[in-house]
């Protein structure tokens, strides 16, 4: 007596269970709300990547958000969400997602096949009796839904002719213009995080910077700014309404040539767009003990913010603001163009603020124990930001055809009208079902319409032609 092989048996029953996990788990990815799920999350990433200062030191966001936001900030890596890997295998499985459901859902939904159905069992059905032949009546009913420009389609099922109609049939094909919309949204993600940068310098007039990622060469010449002051119910305020920078401008293994660099107006060098950010003044600063100057003491102008320590002592110089006016009373004044100028300065011992004291440009201050702190001039700076997104194009472009399919998903409705003329003992029986991608209770109304016009189109005498 044979042995029942059972290794073939378990084999087999591991291929079926396998094989049934695997289309639970493709209908899930396919399914509509987990899609809709991964768009949001998608979208919520991307409004974090707005908010959150992208590409910065550390420093910048300690010093410029609460510090638990910080910490949360770096060790969730939000500060390069769009290069982590988190984001990209979001995109990439939204991208499978949406594979999955147009070929397992989408087409077979939107582009059924021709193929019969039960009439009576489609919940939009109806029935026409008429005393005519069956060929007859198979004429007048295809000249019927051409003459409304209905797409009509003849197929033969097991020996039985059925009439296919369909109304706005072009638009069955929205969402899947849709998904390629977001495709075209994917690539160009996909290459700003394989080619892409961005980031921002700052830039002393006469002096130059590099940019590390392209190698081009900014040199200020100029820089110059406009203040217009305006009469509010509050006030007068002072509005600043340009400022602008006169650049030499040298990418690489290129000639050198000028440009202007202003608000609102980017310049395109290399396809790496760069725009007018801010601006500020950096006063330069000399530390002297005795009469001597002190070792360690910046050479260059220190910006708003930065500073240095007084020699061998714990104390530090921190050069908080520039002051555009100082009034009368030796107080801040309202105006920010310059007139009578001067920078407030902080001094601390170690962590501990000691005070802050708003010195005159090119006044000393008297720091005690021999050392004398001058305050010189000021130059003005410019920060500009630089950004190189090779995938813009793609993300426009994958914008505008996601809207338009989903404009075309959402305002049309497409229809298909399934014919049958079957032979009757008193003529022929018309039978009629309609189907829609959004329900039948859409296009009711339309279908009982439809039917009625069809009713008395067909119910009337044909023409007869005047050599009949």
């Amino acid at each position: 007596m044979a042995s029942t092989p059972a290794p073939n048996l378990r084999t087999q029953s591991l291929r079926e269970q396998f094989g049934a996990t695997l289309d639970d788990v493709v209908m899930q990815l396919s399914n509509f709300w987990f899609g809709m799920s991964l768009l949001a999350f998608w979208g919520v990433m991307t409004l974090i990547g707005v908010i959150v200062e992208q590409e910065r030191d550390p420093g910048f966001y300690i010093a410029n958000y609460a510090p638990a936001l910080a910490r949360l900030i770096l060790r969730l890596h939000l500060d390069n969400i769009y290069h982590g890997t988190a984001y990209i295998a979001l995109v990439g499985l939204i991208v499978a997602c949406m594979t999955l459901a147009t070929f397992k859902r989408v087409i077979p939904a939107r582009l059924p096949p021709l193929h019969p159905v039960k009439i009576e069992k489609v919940p939009l059905h109806a029935t026409i009796a008429l005393p005519e032949d069956v060929a007859r009546v198979r004429e007048r009913v295809e000249a019927f839904f051409r003459e409304r420009r209905w797409l009509v389609r003849k197929r033969e099922h097991s020996g039985v002719e059925w009439t296919f109609a369909d109304k706005q049939n072009w638009a069955r094909r929205g969402v899947l213009v849709a998904h390629l919309g977001f495709v075209l949204i994917a690539i160009g993600t996909t290459m700003y995080w394989a080619w892409g940068y961005n980031g921002d310098v700052t830039i002393m007039t006469g002096s130059d910077v590099t940019i590390a990622q392209n190698g081009t060469r900014l040199h200020l010449d100029r820089f110059a700014y406009q203040i217009q002051p305006i009469e509010t119910r509050g006030g007068l305020v002072y509005q600043p309404i340009d400022y602008v920078s006169d650049l030499q401008v040298t990418p690489r293994d290129r000639t050198p040539y000028p440009a202007v660099l202003r608000v609102n107006q980017p310049l395109d060098v290399g396809g790496t767009l760069y725009y007018q950010s801010s601006y500020g003044s950096a006063v330069m600063f000399a530390l002297t003990k005795d009469g001597k100057p002190v070792a360690g003491t910046p050479r260059a102008p220190l910006k708003e913010g930065e500073g240095f320590t007084i020699g061998s002592t714990s104390r530090s110089i921190r050069y908080d603001r520039f002051v555009a006016t100082i009034d009368q009373n030796g107080r801040i004044g309202a105006d920010p163009r310059p007139n009578n100028p001067g920078a407030l300065i902080e001094v601390a011992d170690g962590d501990q603020l000691i005070g802050s004291i708003l010195v005159p440009l090119e006044r000393d201050l008297d720091l005690g124990n021999g050392y004398r702190l001058r305050v010189g001039r000021s130059t003005l700076f410019s920060v500009i930001q630089y950004r190189h997104d090779p995938g813009i194009p793609f993300v426009g472009l994958g914008a505008f055809v996601l809207l338009a399919g989903l404009c075309v998903s959402f305002w049309c409705v497409p229809a298909r009208l399934y014919v049958r003329v079957d032979k009757t003992p008193d003529g022929s029986s018309v039978g009629i079902a309609a189907t829609t991608v959004k329900g039948f209770e859409i296009f009711e109304e339309q279908f009982r319409s439809l039917v009625e016009a069809l009713r008395g189109g067909l119910q009337e005498p044909p023409t007869q032609s005047k050599n009949s």
